[in-house]
């Protein structure tokens, strides 16, 4: 197979996907959701994430989307050095976006900070969200995420002082006291550590893509058993369940910085990928 690739194939396969992110969970994190219900002792808690269990059936039995904030879409490009597509990526991705929002259909959530103004179609200045990256070989990964407002309000930086290592846990757990039941838990949360101000945020985000069957590292279950003792429970009406999972990514920095994100994400941890090119 060639390394090009058609433009209108390629929007046609990012419709798709955008319509997968928002109406179908992959089953990491379907099968998390279940596995919380099925331990949960608080009443109220399980009924809530009975029904949002139910919600995920409905969504993906009738291919609508899963909740009615579609979000702000961002991408994670892998950019194989020797994929040429033959035209311009970024164009045909806002134009999947515009797309979508028409088809599948998504709500219009771009708006411009300042005026307010709505774009209708999810694109504008800086949105989608892509991030790229350059990897070897002649593929093109394509990783969608939709964020919705509700858990990204709620998410927190900080630049702690180099010497308040042992205070990154404390940090954690005052951003998921303070957002409560407002990011729609159960939740999972990308901890981003080191890097830059900014690094430290993008690598939060990037963790919260990571597969929620995979084991932790002690650090992250000890985070994890210290949210979810808050009690806040499901949709902060209580319970044993505040979190699905906690995900942390580092990064060398500064050696008089310490910057620690954290970013939150709601019970429905979207996202979608897809593979083009290659050698068949």
């Amino acid at each position: 197979m060639s390394s090009k690739i058609n433009r209108e194939t390629f929007i046609r396969s990012l419709v798709d996907l955008l319509r997968k992110a928002e109406t179908e969970l992959s089953d990491d994190v379907v099968n998390a959701i279940r596995k919380a219900e099925a331990r949960e002792k608080s009443p109220v808690a399980k009924s809530q994430l009975q029904a949002i269990l139910k919600n995920i059936e409905i969504a993906e039995t009738h291919g609508v989307p899963m909740c009615q904030d579609t979000g702000i879409l961002i991408f994670f490009v892998e950019l194989g050095s020797e994929f040429h597509p033959g035209f311009d990526l970024e164009a045909a991705i806002r134009e999947a976006a515009a797309l979508a929002t028409k088809e599948v259909p998504l709500r219009p959530n771009a708006v411009d900070p300042l005026t307010r103004r709505n774009s209708g179609d999810n694109t504008g200045k800086g949105i989608p969200d892509i991030n790229w990256k350059l990897v070897p070989g002649k593929q093109l990964k394509i990783t969608v995420a939709p964020k919705g407002a509700g858990s990204e309000n709620m998410s927190a930086l900080r630049m702690l002082n180099p010497t308040e290592v042992g205070s990154i846990k404390d940090f954690v757990l005052e951003t998921v006291i303070n957002a409560g039941g407002m990011p729609c838990p159960p939740l999972t949360l990308g901890v981003g550590i080191g890097g830059s101000f900014d690094k430290a945020a993008r690598l939060a985000k990037e963790a919260l893509l990571e597969p929620l069957d995979i084991p932790m590292s002690e650090f992250e279950k000890e985070i994890l058993n210290a949210v979810n003792a808050l009690g806040i429970g499901c949709m902060g009406l209580g319970g044993s369940t505040t979190a699905l999972a906690v995900h942390v990514k580092t990064a060398h920095c500064h050696t008089a910085s310490l910057p620690v994100a954290v970013n939150i994400q709601c019970w429905a941890n979207r996202h979608a990928s897809i593979v083009l090119g290659g050698d068949e």
